[in-house]
């Protein structure tokens, strides 16, 4: 045998040992990959086995205990209902309707639109956590944090038909008084500013601080004589004056506008301007300070009547924070969010008005005024003089026709 082809022969059995090498190698691996799959295979199984076994709760029983919550909510009188969403049967469910016909809030498979709106309206109604109301309406914060946005930006859509301006036409209510026609025959409302507690981060506190020392937003408001919200702008610090707020809200775009001719009441914090008309500084002005005194003078005759007028706005004002607990206390949401409740509680608040008022609306008789909401504040500009001197023309032909009485 040559050397040549011992040599061929060498390497035909290097191939034939390196290919028996190459395919039990390719068996092992498929074995392997055999063995791991089954193991997945066994595993999955036994986990899919465990899992149906795992029980969660009476869901059955949680539902049932929704439904009845709910039934009890819907099908309650005016009183209960009241109690519960701050509104009576005919606005809730007529509201409800509004929102499914326009879609602005829609049935889930699991939630109606009036569960929905229900559950809003307790949130702003009672000031609640929605881990607190989750008791009553069987839902998670998270689902409950849901239903609460989607219906307040929904609220929100009604502000252009809801808000709107006050008509120019003279008040019923002012065309037959003697105490106030024609010296208010063309006042449209009546503006003033109040205070929402708030919440803000620590490095914001300090503008937030009003006089009374707490941290609020300051919300200006005008309000006609049927106890509507006819402009709102909310969002301000609390520290921030009246009157600032006030010019801020008439150079906006869409801000307030006041007609050709007429005027809203204001109080002493404001000055005397074409369309604003407050009363005199350092003279008594409500009712209750008078007591059993009448006024002595003009400018005291003139001031009782501008604030048994100007009440309306004070009366507005108490009747949203007794309504909407969420305005009087605490608040537990993003700041952003407290300004859209401010606007869509008084969105809230025309829209029942519009189906007649309630024991939320108190009377002109039982309304005792807030002292420390009516002090007049230092003023930032000026009286006027030709409107000042119009208030005065008007207070001297007050005194000169007041006959026997005095009020």
């Amino acid at each position: 045998m040559t050397p040549s082809s011992c040599i061929l022969r060498s390497n035909e059995h290097c191939i034939v040992f390196l290919d028996m090498d190459l395919q039990g190698r390719r068996r092992a691996a498929a074995a392997l990959v055999a063995a791991v799959a089954a193991w997945f295979f066994l595993w999955f199984r036994r986990r899919s086995e465990d899992a149906r076994s795992i029980t969660y709760g009476p869901m059955a029983e949680r539902d049932r205990e929704r439904n009845s919550n709910l039934r009890f909510i819907y099908e309650s009188d005016d009183v209960h209902c009241v109690n519960l969403l701050r509104m009576r049967r005919a606005p809730f469910f007529q509201l409800c309707d509004l929102f499914r016909s326009r879609e602005l809030v829609v049935d889930s498979i699991h939630a109606t639109i009036e569960e929905q709106v229900a559950i809003f309206l307790h949130v702003v109604g009672h000031n609640q956590r929605f881990r607190v109301i989750n008791m009553t309406f069987r839902r998670s914060p998270e689902t409950i944090s849901r239903f609460f946005h989607q219906v307040l930006y929904a609220v929100g859509e009604l502000r252009n038909e809801l808000i709107v301006p006050p008509s120019i036409s003279v008040h019923p209510r002012i065309l037959g008084s003697r105490r106030w026609n024609p010296y208010f025959k063309d006042c449209i409302g009546a503006i003033d500013g109040t205070h929402v507690l708030a919440r803000v981060p620590l490095k914001m506190q300090a503008a937030f601080r009003g006089r009374k020392h707490t941290i609020t937003q300051n919300v200006l408001a005008a309000v006609d004589f049927d106890l509507r919200f006819t402009y709102v702008l909310a969002g301000w610090e609390g520290s921030a004056h009246d009157a600032l707020i006030l010019s801020d809200a008439l150079e906006r775009a869409d801000g307030l506008t006041v007609p050709q001719g007429k005027f809203y009441l204001v109080d002493a914090g404001y000055a005397a301007r074409p369309g604003f008309l407050p009363p005199y500084r350092g003279t008594w002005y409500h009712l209750r300070e008078f007591g059993s005194n009448r006024p002595q003078n003009q400018r005291e005759l003139f001031n009782l009547r501008h604030s048994s007028l100007r009440v309306t706005v004070e009366r507005a004002f108490g009747a949203l924070k007794n309504r909407f607990r969420i305005l009087d206390n605490k608040p537990f949401h993003p700041y952003k969010t407290q300004v859209k409740l401010v606007l869509a509680c008084c969105i809230l608040h025309n829209w029942i008005l519009r189906h007649g008022q309630d024991e939320h609306v108190p009377t002109e008789v039982a309304w005792t005024p807030n002292s420390t909401d009516t002090l007049p504040e230092p003023e930032h500009s000026p009286d006027n003089g030709t409107w000042a001197q119009q208030r005065d023309a008007w207070a001297a032909q007050m005194w000169q026709n007041r006959g026997s009485s005095r009020v």
